[in-house]
């Protein structure tokens, strides 16, 4: 009895607040595509290569904003994502990056790590209940008495679990090592389709040995880069390393055919878009840089990515217009930001940077504070361009943090390749300027450093134990946002938008609260 109460008063909300607005009426499906690393510069430079049912159909008839601004630093795939539906910052939400440093056990962790639930699927175990705040799907679903079905596909689980949020019937994401789609026990339902598709012979696990990526067009259409010495008739067979083959396969456009195939099949066999109640659809592709490119710096396999990714999107509206129809669904597609890149110097070439080792700093440093403070290591790591102190010696030797933090931070700033470097007590309690609130933004307590690192651009940082290394650049890169569907006005829009202000305007077309930590501006073109 209490359910269909619930139910009723969601109902009667929705059409009262639908009756009074005059966007129209509220659309029976959501669907929010978040595209990891997508430019906006490839999207005008490949765009030649695209057909009509993909991008050029979302640029043409959609609601286009030119670029996404993200408020905070170390952007990555699970901060940005979750920034998105939650609009907040990580200051709020508390994903501040992918992994993180838990200084008590000295460890790094997953950041959707959680002990409490299994893996379906996996061995691997994970909640969105690391998620601090609530999100778009979770609004949903209380706005809608439980009843809206709520599903998050993506190539990882931070991704699935931050655009699923903690009321979705189901998040999946493709498994590391297995390949199959994998959730946790967090959420109490299954859907029927994926546990299909992870047993038949056409699932990722049993096809992945077979699957070569070469171009999927004849390489002389992709001519977008001028500097291109020579293009090149490109291979990647997936069954050749077994023990990262699925981790390279999650960087080619393969990974968005599945993402795409199986949002289908959950389209097409359900009954979402088709009740009283709006159902959510989350889905997550990739659009950045495969690390086995042959041409680390214009690559024929990002042009060929582009082009792939287009063709998905395209079957993936029309999947939509037949089943729901796509003037009753609301579409928004977002790009993640973009990371740090892979590139290669000619051979010869001298610049002004230079490589920088933070463990050689972080090294530095504690010499530095021990002729200071006396001979312990003070240092307990450094960790995503930050410095974790132990807090438990400082408060032993009865040592004052915030003078600590401020001599450290004068010492370390006078290093090469350091731009500027913060500290928490600045972020939480010293004087406002931009920059200070700009970190600030991707600061949570309990999670972050002592200690932020701002590194100079040109700067090559090679980090410790580790093959990785990338050269810092904090150059503008475009990344547009476009509304598509349920009524709303084509339109181009030349201005840069908050990622905070996505969330919100959602939640105002679905005629529902916007999440509770969300404090952008609803976008005044979706009124």
């Amino acid at each position: 009895m209490i359910r269909v109460l619930s139910s009723l008063v969601a109902f009667f909300s929705i059409t009262a607040l639908c009756a009074q607005n005059p966007a129209g009426e509220v659309p029976k499906l959501v669907v929010g595509i978040t595209i990891d690393q997508l430019r906006g510069d490839y999207l005008e430079m490949f765009r030649h290569t695209f057909g009509q049912k993909g991008f050029n159909r979302l640029l043409a008839n959609g609601l286009v904003y030119s670029n996404v601004h993200y408020d905070f630093p170390n952007l990555d795939k699970a901060s940005t994502i979750t920034t998105i539906f939650t609009g907040a910052n990580p200051s709020y939400h508390g994903i501040t990056a992918e992994k993180k440093y838990i200084v008590a056990q000295n460890r790094e962790e997953f950041s959707f790590f959680d002990d409490n639930y299994l893996g379906n699927f996996t061995t691997d175990k994970r909640s969105p209940l690391p998620i601090k705040v609530s999100t778009l799907a979770d609004e949903l679903k209380i706005a809608s008495g439980g009843q809206s079905d709520i599903y998050a596909f993506a190539p990882d689980a931070s991704q699935a679990l931050a655009s699923g949020g903690h009321a979705a019937s189901g998040a999946y994401w493709i498994e590391d090592v297995t390949g199959k789609w994998a959730t946790t026990t967090f959420y109490k339902n299954k859907q029927p389709i994926v546990d299909q598709y992870n047993r038949s012979a056409q699932s990722l696990t049993n096809t992945i040995g077979s699957i070569t990526w070469r171009p999927a067009i004849d390489i002389a259409r992709y001519n977008a880069f001028p500097y291109t010495k020579n293009r090149y008739n490109f291979q990647h067979y997936f069954g050749l390393d077994k023990k990262d083959n699925i981790r390279l396969f999650k960087q080619s456009p393969y990974v968005n055919r599945e993402v795409a195939e199986m949002a289908i099949k959950v389209l097409e066999s359900s009954s979402l878009g088709q009740r009283m109640n709006p159902d959510y659809l989350a889905l997550t592709f990739y659009a950045g840089n495969y690390e086995k490119a042959l041409d680390k710096n214009y690559s024929v396999e990002i042009q060929d990515t582009y082009y792939c990714l287009d063709q998905e999107l395209g079957k993936l509206l029309d999947a939509i217009e037949a089943t729901v129809g796509i003037k009753n669904t609301l579409i928004f597609v977002v790009s993640t930001g973009y990371f740090n890149e892979q590139e290669t110097l000619p051979e010869g070439m001298v610049t002004s940077g230079g490589d920088f080792h933070p463990d050689r700093s972080q090294a530095l440093l504690n010499m530095y504070l021990m002729a200071l403070y006396g001979r312990e290591q003070w240092i307990k790591k450094y960790y995503n361009c930050q410095i974790f102190f132990d807090r438990k010696l400082l408060e032993d030797k009865k040592i004052d943090l915030v003078e600590f933090q401020q001599k450290a931070a004068e010492f370390l700033v006078q290093s090469a390749g350091v731009q500027d470097v913060i500290t928490s007590h600045q972020m939480l309690h010293g004087a406002y300027n931009e920059n200070v609130q700009y970190y600030r933004n991707g600061y949570y307590k309990g999670v972050s450093g002592d200690l932020f690192l701002e590194l100079q651009p040109g700067w090559k940082v090679i980090e410790p134990q580790s093959s990785d290394s990338y050269r810092v650049r904090y150059n503008a890169v475009v990344s547009p946002v476009i509304f598509f569907g349920s009524n709303i006005k084509p339109q181009k829009v030349e201005r840069t938008i908050e990622a905070t202000e996505i969330a919100p305007s959602v939640a105002y077309r679905l005629r529902i609260r916007a999440p509770n930590a969300a404090g952008g501006e609803i976008l005044k073109e979706l009124f």
